[in-house]
């Protein structure tokens, strides 16, 4: 259909009018809609001194751990002590047959006594000669002779004095005594056995009370603790020997606490750590050698560290970040270097400052560069939030609902420096 020239002008004045008034619609909003600035609650950065915890896997062993041998070889004759239980420092603990030696003790006496017949007759000898060759009735030789066989006769008497007290001995030690006080262990051999003299473990006797627990740390955690030290950004114990509390396998925390008493000044070449020992009170025997325990050593200061909450961390390329808010209201990103756990929070020792707000709530909402508002109510610190967590936990829980084992430390959460002990 072919349109009139005065339909189309009508249509082009009606596209003019309505053009005009949507144009001007368009233009009073200037865009989108505006939303107002996220919320964000945030944390203020103040150094304080910080208590430095540090933690490592130990496994605990006797004080003293002896094995116990017979000094003489023969047949075990019987037990004379009741398995896993305490003995005292000389008690008896096996018998060895005592027949041969019974019979030896009595050969070097009769030897002994042979021995002193003879240096009787050789002194006899000497002095009947003595005057004799004043006399000049002998003569020089026949007298130095006598002398002589008495000299011989009487070494002949020490040796056999030594040979009796020797036969004495390997008597005495037919009866094998527990060499220090403590706890035993199973024995090894059956009764009618053949016990080789310094070879044959008969069984072991552990001194519990008090205890030690072994625990390593590596070279590595080694310098930068050392290093942490010289540049005073830790503050030893006094005495320089660190505090030792116990966690066990089943979660629960040892009632006592020890001391470290000993640090190696080797590295061990073959796992490339440090030993250190930590002596610990036992009185009723519930730590046991073998035994694992996580090893958790306090005393030391950080002075003057700044700490904030995990979760404020983020990951970057190669560094981490936290967001803050500057006086202008705005997000900044900041690279910050971060150093041990504290709890649940995560010492900083590079990238922030006294009085920087740093996000801890609201990290996802805020954006670089952008404006935000700071909630009026702080952020609840970790140890608040933990709390608070477990109230929760605990009144939805079930009576009957089972309770999570205890978790291991997370591998990142390690610290990353390493005590040294002083004796």
């Amino acid at each position: 259909m072919r349109l009139s020239t005065g339909t189309i002008h009508r249509a082009a004045a009606l596209c003019a009018v309505l053009i005009a008034g949507v144009l001007p619609a368009c233009g009073q909003g200037g865009g989108p809609p505006a939303f107002p600035p996220p919320e964000v609650s945030v944390v203020t950065v103040e150094p304080r001194d910080l208590p430095a915890t540090f933690e490592y896997v130990g496994q605990v062993a006797g004080s003293r751990e002896v094995e116990v041998r017979s000094r003489v070889s023969g047949i075990l004759e019987r037990w004379n002590y009741n398995e896993g239980q305490p003995v005292q420092a000389g008690e008896s603990l096996f018998t060895i047959d005592q027949k041969p030696f019974q019979s030896a003790l009595a050969k070097a006496e009769a030897e002994l006594a042979s021995a002193e017949a003879r240096l009787a007759q050789a002194s006899r000898n000497v002095a009947r000669l003595k005057p004799l060759r004043e006399e000049e009735l002998v003569s020089q030789q026949v007298y130095d002779d006598a002398i002589s066989s008495e000299q011989v006769a009487s070494a002949g008497m020490q040796a056999a004095q030594a040979a009796l007290t020797q036969a004495r001995l390997n008597l005495s030690y037919t009866r094998v005594e527990a060499p220090i006080s403590g706890i035993t262990s199973r024995a090894l051999k059956s009764e009618g056995s053949l016990v080789e003299a310094q070879q044959t473990l008969l069984t072991t006797i552990s001194q519990i009370d008090p205890i030690h627990v072994i625990f390593s740390f590596t070279e590595s955690e080694h310098l930068k603790f050392t290093k942490a030290v010289a540049d005073g950004r830790l503050k030893l114990p006094r005495g320089g020997t660190f505090d030792v509390n116990l966690k066990l396998a089943d979660g629960s925390e040892y009632a006592r606490a020890g001391k470290v008493d000993f640090t190696d000044v080797r590295v061990n070449t073959a796992t490339g750590t440090i030993e250190a020992r930590a002596v610990i009170a036992n009185p009723k025997h519930l730590l046991r050698p073998g035994q694992f325990a996580r090893v958790q050593l306090s005393g030391a200061v950080r002075p003057g560290a700044i700490a904030i909450p995990q979760r404020a961390v983020l990951e970057g390329p190669g560094t981490k970040i936290v967001m803050t808010v500057n006086k202008e209201g705005l997000v900044e990103p900041r690279s910050v270097e971060v150093g041990d756990w504290t709890g649940e929070d995560w010492v900083i020792t590079g990238g922030l400052a006294a009085g920087d707000a740093v996000i801890v709530d609201g990290v996802v909402k805020a954006r670089p560069g952008s404006p935000v508002t700071i909630a009026k109510t702080p952020a609840a610190s970790s140890s608040e939030k933990a709390a608070a967590g477990s109230s929760d936990n605990a009144a939805n829980r079930s009576p009957n609902a089972p309770t999570s084992p205890p978790g291991k430390m997370s591998s990142d959460k390690k610290p990353a420096a390493s005590p040294t002990a002083s004796r």
